[in-house]
């Protein structure tokens, strides 16, 4: 009998022999997946699937005997430690006792463009040492947890979320792997820099995607990426949640909608939504905002 073939690691987890053990899966759009896992002792083989896959360890202390890709290697787990995973390859792992991991899974066939300046990297996305071991970044840490915070708030991050947060990503794996991504001089002209503000205001209710604001800016996604932070300040992704705020904020203090409405217009999904993401940003839900913009007297005298 013929083995059944597996377009992603997503698909492998979510519908191979160990399925029953994964927790939760995550997607903005398919082209970076989100997944946990929590595992007995095991051994297995993965198949060579297209994916750049990035696991991190959430609990730390078990012994993992594996091949990723670039060599096998044996060590003790640390919680907080990262592991890569080569695409088209077919790993073989053996893990000593019970684990807990959060894979992210990068397609190539989609970040491979992202690389279009760097082509040796596009072509190969091998990380050389980083594929024999563990390994330890606070940027990607920091970044995967963003990640993973917005999955709970929102549901799975938009598209101009999880792709930015993609190339912060990347381009950290580069730098680890000691073939950093070129710097770039300057950030982005004034004109592309208005036209890409003025795009996100426009479209504040659609899930725009990182492509199409590089590609009103005429550059690739990845170069639009770090070119926008280094004029704006911030990523992409966390500008746009501050544009999502402000028109909130400012829907419930000139208008009557309802926060239902109010979370359509800024873009999410439901008012449960923007109450999560409103109170981290406003430290109130949108409702009480509200009554204290319209009628602060009011809300003083309650307290």
């Amino acid at each position: 009998m013929t083995p059944p073939r597996y377009s992603s690691f997503t698909q492998w987890f979510r519908e191979g022999p160990f399925a029953s053990y994964v927790r939760t899966i995550k997607s903005p759009g398919g082209f970076l997946d989100l997944m946990e896992t929590a595992m007995p002792a095991v051994e297995m083989s993965d198949p060579a699937v297209p994916d750049l896959v990035l696991h991190y360890d959430l609990i730390g202390g078990f012994g993992l005997d594996a091949d990723l890709g670039s060599g096998r290697f044996s060590t003790t787990t640390h919680q907080g430690d990262f592991l890569l995973a080569a695409p088209n390859f077919a790993n073989s792992v053996r893990v000593d006792r019970n684990h807990q991991i959060r894979s992210m899974t990068f397609s190539t066939a989609y970040w491979r463009r992202f690389f279009e300046d760097t082509p040796d990297r596009a072509s190969s996305f091998d990380f050389g040492a980083l594929h024999r071991g563990t390994f330890a970044s606070s940027n990607i840490r920091s970044a995967q947890r963003q990640l993973w915070r917005l999955c709970h708030e929102e549901g799975a991050p938009s598209r101009l979320l999880a792709q930015a947060a993609g190339c912060e990503i990347l381009a950290e794996l580069c730098r680890l792997a000691g073939s950093p991504l070129a710097s770039e001089r300057g950030g982005l002209a004034p004109w592309a820099q208005r036209r890409c503000l003025d795009l996100m205001r426009e479209r504040l209710s659609e899930d725009i995607s990182l492509d199409e604001l590089a590609a009103e800016a005429r550059l690739s996604p990845f170069r639009f990426a770090r070119m926008f932070k280094q004029s704006v300040g911030v990523p992409p992704r966390v500008y746009l949640t501050r544009l999502r705020m402000e028109k909130a904020c400012e829907l419930l203090e000139r208008t009557d909608l309802p926060v239902t409405e109010i979370a359509q217009e800024v873009g999410y999904s439901s008012n449960q939504v923007l109450a999560r993401v409103f109170v981290k940003h406003q430290r109130m839900s949108p409702t009480d905002y509200r009554r204290a913009v319209r009628d602060p007297l009011r809300v003083i005298a309650l307290q």
